[in-house]
């Protein structure tokens, strides 16, 4: 899986000190209009815009699946990519919470054979990014078995201090998947639904348990040819193999999300002290630059005085992006089942219309 680390210029961002105001209708006309003509070049996907807790704006444009005519709707399921690793980073907060482990266990509770040069690696260092594990080890749908999995994770990581140097990497979050299945003994989706998706109210999010009409899950396309849907691909028998599993494929709508932030801005999923975790600015993507990453989120400064909390994630055919402007109560959900170089700055523009 491509996974797309955020790249937002950060100080580029500037969207100006905001207020916290409900979108004029001006400003929601302005969006159409430019959401339309994104639509005439091509552009296919759900896209959600709300002030506080209402929904201002959600629509579908283009099609999920083309060939039988059937458009993309405010219900349709789209792979998320990489937001899979906040569902993964909240499951591991919920197991502390619960007493369960702790985010400063090292890998050695949970492995054996831990090699020398990840010996004081710890949970909170795969959940950061910051274990010296490689991004990946194989391609999103190539089966493997897991003890295969983690013996290649621990033969290939890199020798680094933990913490010290940020590595984006899809397999510190598999392992992580593993260790949720070990300590909870569930399944890693069957955790996440029975303690994170049905607390929120979330009925269309997950691998298979929303046992979904195969017609509501969108295809993905390229520019020349049909690709399909994520869950059709190869999969194991409850989930991805661990190449994607706990890190990516995931599957939801736009609703589905919209109600996960709701849920996610009390204390029912996550205590006071647990988000604090979840969105602490725990390491510099790059050296020197002000974008953060916290437990399955990054943190960026706009340049206007506030904090966007945001992830994205796509395989070059879907593409998510999830944009909470909490200063500003502004939240900003896109999934898209046509990637291309239109999909990765949208959120930023339709910010820009909104906000400036």
């Amino acid at each position: 899986m491509r996974l797309l680390v955020i790249t937002i210029c950060v100080l580029g961002i500037n969207l100006g000190l905001c207020q916290s105001k409900k979108p004029k209708a001006e400003t929601i006309g302005k969006l159409n209009a430019f959401m339309s003509k994104l639509e005439s070049s091509g552009f296919s996907g759900t896209i959600l815009i709300a002030h506080k807790d209402s929904i201002v704006h959600v629509k579908g444009y283009g099609y999920r699946d083309l060939k039988n005519n059937l458009p993309n709707t405010v219900h349709t399921v789209f792979g998320t990519g990489s937001l899979t690793k906040q569902f993964t980073a909240a499951a591991i907060l919920k197991l502390e919470m619960q007493g369960k482990l702790s985010v400063n266990d090292k890998l050695s509770k949970y492995f054996n054979h831990v090699p020398a040069n990840l010996s004081e690696v710890q949970i909170h260092h795969l959940l950061t990014h910051s274990a010296g594990l490689l991004g990946a080890i194989g391609s999103d749908y190539d089966p493997i078995g897991e003890s295969d999995y983690i013996e290649q994770a621990f033969k290939t990581a890199n020798n680094i201090q933990p913490g010290s140097v940020y590595e984006y990497s899809n397999v510190g979050y598999a392992l992580l998947s593993i260790i949720i299945e070990r300590v909870s003994g569930q399944t890693y989706e069957t955790y996440l639904k029975e303690h994170l998706f049905d607390p929120a109210g979330m009925k269309n999010t997950g691998y298979k348990l929303p046992n979904w009409d195969p017609n509501s899950i969108a295809k993905g396309y390229t520019k020349k040819k049909e690709w399909g849907r994520p869950n059709e691909k190869p999969w194991d028998s409850d989930a991805p193999y661990l190449h994607l599993r706990g890190n990516g494929g995931i599957l939801s709508t736009a609703t589905d999300l919209f109600t996960w932030h709701l849920a996610l801005l009390g204390d029912g999923i996550l205590s006071e002290g647990a988000k604090r975790k979840y969105y602490g600015k725990h390491v510099a993507e790059v050296p020197g630059e002000p974008a953060y990453y916290g437990y399955g989120w990054v943190i960026i400064p706009t340049g206007g005085g506030t904090e966007l909390v945001t992830h994205n994630g796509g395989n070059g055919i879907f593409f998510a992006d999830f944009w909470r402007l909490f200063d500003e109560e502004l939240t900003i959900i896109l999934l898209c089942n046509k990637a291309g170089n239109k999909t990765e700055d949208l959120a930023m523009k339709i910010a820009r219309i909104l906000l400036n």
